[in-house]
């Protein structure tokens, strides 16, 4: 089993040189960040959804959790992309959103030769709201993928970032008339119409237009998760139901809308891949269209226990109900930036109750990792200049006035004590996108970290932001 290694201490990195030239440069034997992501992407494809590396006496990371390329250099301290985080968290504070840039594209570059290997009628669109960033909507731009929105909001960050308005497919179960016009002025490519009020909107704003359309459908079924990220069931806010599929069709054409296909969407955090086929077949089912669009929403690791299936078993699932002729469209969002994030902290107290838990508070919380909260989703944690070694039983508690507001409970940590560094990974997805000022705290920045180069996407909110929009 291949694992991230931790290197005995030895010279340490200092100064924010160390950032900007990432520090303690691999040395034999250790598995580095990779310069090619080419080599990344074919790593991931190899490694994912095989046995995974677990914690043990020497120290390892799993690597199917932590970006790719992560590392523990020999002052001890965590890499991501190359930088040193102690190093990041010295020139860039905390709380702090990281990345490893080179993590996304491999996993961009996967998706596509997933398909590209066994089919030429295919489409990979990001789901940005996973991570509505500018410097991400423009990563995946390079990296040749399409993209989806379901806001106004992240329309105008994906024309930010460059994408082309044809790549672009419009999603939202309730688009208002503003929202609607935006995108017909903007030329989005593709709306995919959630509902009869909307084609009545769309009516008023785009009959004759032969504007491009999709029809969402619920298939009436959903996968295996948490029930607040279905979206399959029958009981669902989003799409057309069956029966009424027919029905809206005629409505698109008598509109003047031209009905490119359908789409669905079962739900997030996945791993059952037997219900994307069960969906496939379903789609299929309902009449001959061009276009089927089967979603996104495979899950990833988000604790070393968790073990998804790789993209080539997820892209096979896609393929083997649909049509030979059909091209197969997916939205990837969790998968393609979920493991690529880290999210940094600083611990400021550490309360011990004997017998009953000790808590580590730290200066985050549920202001930019509402998940926990949310879903009860699970993360794991490490202490950035120590990690992989076991200690004390801890519970990771964020700063707001909650008592839910606990990031990761029953966590190992090496004697954590005020002014530690700590690193909760696989934060890359709906940690940005959910962040908010609960406690009126400002919001994290986001660093992008490539090659020992660490440089900032979104700034760090400020006080004076917090009042920005008061008159």
């Amino acid at each position: 089993m291949r694992m991230i290694l931790i290197i005995a201490a030895g010279r340490h990195a200092r100064g924010p040189w160390a950032v900007r030239h990432g520090g303690v440069r691999p040395q034999s034997g250790i598995i580095a960040p990779q310069s090619e992501s080419k080599a990344m992407g074919e790593s991931l494809q190899t490694t994912r959804g095989s046995d995974r590396a677990q914690r043990d006496g020497d120290g390892g990371l799993p690597e199917h959790v932590w970006p790719l390329g992560t590392r523990v250099n020999e002052a001890g301290r965590i890499e991501v992309g190359g930088c040193d985080l102690v190093e990041v968290a010295r020139e860039f504070g905390t709380p702090a959103y990281v990345y490893a840039e080179d993590d996304m594209r491999a996993r961009a570059r996967s998706y596509l030769a997933a398909f590209a290997a066994r089919t030429e009628h295919f489409e990979v669109i990001y789901a940005s709201k996973a991570f509505p960033c500018t410097a991400a909507y423009a990563l995946f731009r390079e990296e040749g993928l399409s993209c989806d929105v379901a806001s106004g909001g992240e329309l105008f960050l994906a024309l930010r970032g460059g994408f082309d308005p044809a790549r672009i497919y419009m999603h939202g179960n309730n688009k208002t008339e503003a929202e609607l016009a935006y995108a017909l002025e903007s030329q989005v490519g593709t709306i995919v119409v959630d509902s009869f009020d909307e084609l009545d909107r769309l009516e008023r704003l785009a009959a004759g237009s032969g504007q491009r359309v999709m029809l969402r459908v619920t298939p009436g079924f959903t996968a295996e998760t948490h029930r607040a990220i279905q979206t399959g069931q029958i009981d669902s806010k989003f799409g057309f139901g069956l029966s009424e599929v027919e029905r809206a069709a005629e409505r698109c054409r008598q509109i003047g809308l031209e009905l490119r296909g359908l789409h669905a969407h079962i739900g997030s955090q996945i791993f059952d891949l037997a219900a994307y086929e069960r969906l496939a077949e379903v789609l299929a089912g309902l009449g001959d269209w061009p276009l089927l669009n089967l979603g996104g929403g495979l899950g990833i690791a988000y604790t070393r226990d968790q073990k998804p299936p790789s993209y080539d078993q997820y892209v096979d699932a896609l393929l083997r109900r649909a049509p030979d002729a059909v091209t197969v469209l997916c939205e990837p969002g969790r998968s393609l930036v979920g493991n690529a994030g880290v999210t940094v902290y600083t611990v400021g107290t550490v309360k011990r109750i004997p017998g009953v838990r000790t808590y580590v508070a730290v200066d985050g919380g549920m202001s930019d990792n509402l998940r926990p909260m949310l879903y009860g989703a699970r993360y794991e944690a490490e202490l950035a200049d120590r990690p992989g070694r076991s200690g004390e039983l801890v519970t990771v508690a964020g700063m707001h006035c909650e008592s839910g507001d606990i990031i990761v409970r029953d966590v190992s940590l090496d004697r954590p004590r005020p002014g530690d560094l700590l690193v909760v990974p696989a934060t890359g997805a709906y940690g940005h996108a959910m962040a908010n000022n609960y406690n009126a705290v400002p919001r994290p920045p986001v660093i992008f970290c490539k090659d020992g180069d660490a440089r900032i996407v979104v700034r760090r909110e400020t006080y004076e932001d917090l009042a920005l929009r008061d008159v």
